[in-house]
């Protein structure tokens, strides 16, 4: 199949904008609890504000009212630069009530990156969340060559706050916000969102009200048995990523509660007291879980008992998954009984764990393991993996809750088409669809026949499920000619909680290697449950760079990691070499994405002398 199309989902045209699906639900249900917030310093067990639709729509027309008062214009930009919080929501939606642009800026943003996006969004207005981010923001200002800025911070300062902000727009009228706030049309742009840049520096896309309107839609149409009034949610992903904002406003829209978490330290006791119905994560959590629950099994001795106990889960899982097109399909007596057995002994506690409410588990942002979706779908706790992009606002294509296919990422959102053009890149066009890039020359190459070029690599199914197999960028030709694609080795391999990422090099070389970058976090509780002292503490270099970790016994552990993952491919992909590193995982130190995702061609570039020691014997030979 090299094309398919979700027919799309009526009633978006009846929308004048995007602030219309918080209006509507304003008119509906005004006393219907939409967030609860922490109060600042708090603990996570101290009571959480309930917040109502209501009281969210008081804010957010005072806070717009202000930002008129402050001479914002209709269609100007505002810069949002904060943690995750609930006072991000507020002047997301404060500022589309006033008919401007938002653009996010990175909480983690270096100050050449804030300038930047400062610079090509024409910005002159922004919004810090705390002191700090204040300072950065005016530093970016005076950079960028901005003279009439005007900044406020949400944390109390020696600047304006939002209180300040609020109180100066006390005089003008509501009629005058309503008329404002239905200026832009869905063709207008909502925001402009810079792109991680993981191989080449942020674009700025355009992003209508009308791809939110669609997506918002869209997506509540499609999952109705997770989108629902009596549902709740956790948002600790940051809220400039574009997946981010399109979760509140899907949730906001119907009913759905929201907690904000910046700190992603607090997020498992922030599940045992909010107890969510749905959470949104990225496959590095998952695996967390899944090695947390292994440390805990080991440390009593029952580590045997926990592989047979996570092979049973994967084994449920897909039943489970065969079930959906084969519902006569019936589990054995021994898999009954052991899943009933290790329910009581492992399963129920990580449901528990987790808030002990929590329905579904979405996973985006990178690839998901396909054996980790069974095991956490035979826990109970089933994974649906979506697809997409900034420039798709966010989701593309994604599992459905009553038709899972582990490895792969569903089918197409309502109103979207995927195509699979002649080289297999995804090509997509559809209601998310972005209107292109702040910069025009970036649209050259980025559009064919109408069709948006998402540059990943895939192909779909006789059901229309998509499955990723990888990126054009990112393709290896060896020596001997042989084109590879690195992403499925690398996601087998990364699927190991100890490993943090790993890239997979070769290219001109007549075999394949790979550089295993280590959590140093999961590698020191491995070592502390083996009693071996010395690995406790890796050494993390301070110069950007990476250091190599000689030591047996973790090469031992990696290199069964690494065989496994050569087993599930064929010959001609498999690595023959490795090298294990450490490295400043930090976005400060530039090898990673404000969404963690690793820089390839930054990394790769410091690693130059560990790709030439895998080789180095091979030249020597010859």
């Amino acid at each position: 199949m090299k094309e398919i199309t979700t027919p799309a989902l009526s009633g978006a045209c009846d929308y004048p904008n995007a602030t219309e699906l918080l209006m509507r639900r304003f008119h509906n249900a005004p006393d219907h609890i939409a967030f609860v917030v922490r109060a600042s310093r708090s603990s996570i067990t101290d009571p959480w504000r309930k917040v109502s639709t209501h009281e969210f729509v008081t804010e957010v027309r005072a806070l717009a009212k202000g930002l008129m008062a402050a001479g914002l214009e209709p269609g100007e930009t505002l810069a949002i630069m904060s943690p995750t919080r609930y006072e991000w929501a507020l002047m997301d939606m404060a500022a589309w009530f006033a008919s401007a642009v938002v653009v996010p800026i990175y909480e983690t943003s270096a100050l050449n990156q804030v300038s930047a996006i400062l610079q090509d969004a024409s910005v002159r207005f922004a919004v810090a969340g705390t002191a700090e981010q204040a300072q950065l923001l005016e530093e970016g200002f005076t950079q960028s060559g901005v003279s009439d800025w005007q900044l406020w911070s949400m944390d109390p300062g020696t600047g304006p706050t939002l209180t300040d902000l609020t109180h100066g727009g006390a005089h003008i009228t509501l009629e005058a916000l309503e008329a404002r706030r239905l200026m832009a049309s869905l063709d207008s742009v909502a925001t402009i969102v810079y792109t991680s840049g993981t191989t080449a520096a942020p674009k700025g896309a355009l992003i209508t009200h009308g791809n939110f309107v669609g997506q918002v839609l869209s997506v509540a149409g499609a999952y109705t048995e997770v989108v629902k009034e009596s549902g709740n949610t956790i948002i600790f992903l940051p809220m400039a990523h574009v997946l981010a904002r399109g979760l509140q406003l899907i949730c906001l829209a119907n009913g759905m509660r929201i907690a904000h978490l910046s700190d992603t330290t607090e997020i498992v006791p922030a599940l045992g007291v909010l107890k969510p119905t749905f959470l949104v994560v990225v496959p590095r959590v998952l695996q967390k879980i899944q090695g947390s629950a292994a440390a805990a099994a080991s440390k009593k001795n029952l580590g045997g008992v926990w592989a047979l106990a996570q092979a049973t889960a994967v084994d449920w899982g897909l039943l489970a998954q065969e079930r959906e097109s084969d519902p006569g399909r019936k589990a054995g007596l021994s898999l009954r009984v052991r899943h009933a057995l290790f329910d009581l002994l492992f399963y129920a506690r990580i449901r528990k764990l987790v808030g002990g409410r929590l329905e579904y588990l979405l996973s985006g942002a990178a690839a998901l393991d396909a054996e980790l979706s069974l095991f956490f779908r035979g826990l109970g706790l089933p994974v649906i993996e979506g697809y997409g992009l900034t420039e798709t606002t966010a989701p593309l294509t994604g599992n459905l809750p009553h038709s899972i296919k582990a490895g792969s990422v569903g089918v197409p959102m309502p109103g979207t088409t995927i195509r699979i053009s002649e080289n297999g890149e995804v090509l997509a066009r559809g209601v998310g669809v972005f209107a292109g890039y702040n910069n025009p020359a970036d649209n050259t190459h980025a559009f064919q026949d109408g069709f948006f070029c998402t540059g990943d690599t895939g192909v779909l199914d006789e059901q229309g499920r998509l499955t990723l197999t990888g990126r054009i960028k990112d393709v290896i030709i060896t020596a001997g000619g042989k084109t590879i694609s690195p992403t499925i080795w690398e996601g087998y391999v990364e699927s190991d909680p100890l490993i943090a990422h790993a890239v997979m090099v070769g290219e001109g070389k007549p075999f394949l290697g790979g550089l295993v970058l280590l959590d140093s976090g999961s590698v020191s509780e491995w070592a502390q449950s083996k009693g071996f002292t010395d690995l406790q503490s890796l050494r993390t270099p301070d110069d950007g760079g990476c250091v190599e970790i000689d030591d047996a016994r973790l090469r031992k552990v990696i290199n069964k990691v690494v065989s496994a993952a050569n087993s599930k491919i064929a010959r001609s992909e498999q690595v023959r070499k490795i090298v294990l590193l450490v490295a400043d995982l930090s976005e400060a130190n530039g090898l990673v994405t404000p969404t963690m995702k690793l820089k390839r061609n930054i990394f790769t570039d410091r690693s130059l002398i560990f790709i030439d020691k895998i080789y180095a014997e091979t030249r020597s030979q010859g």
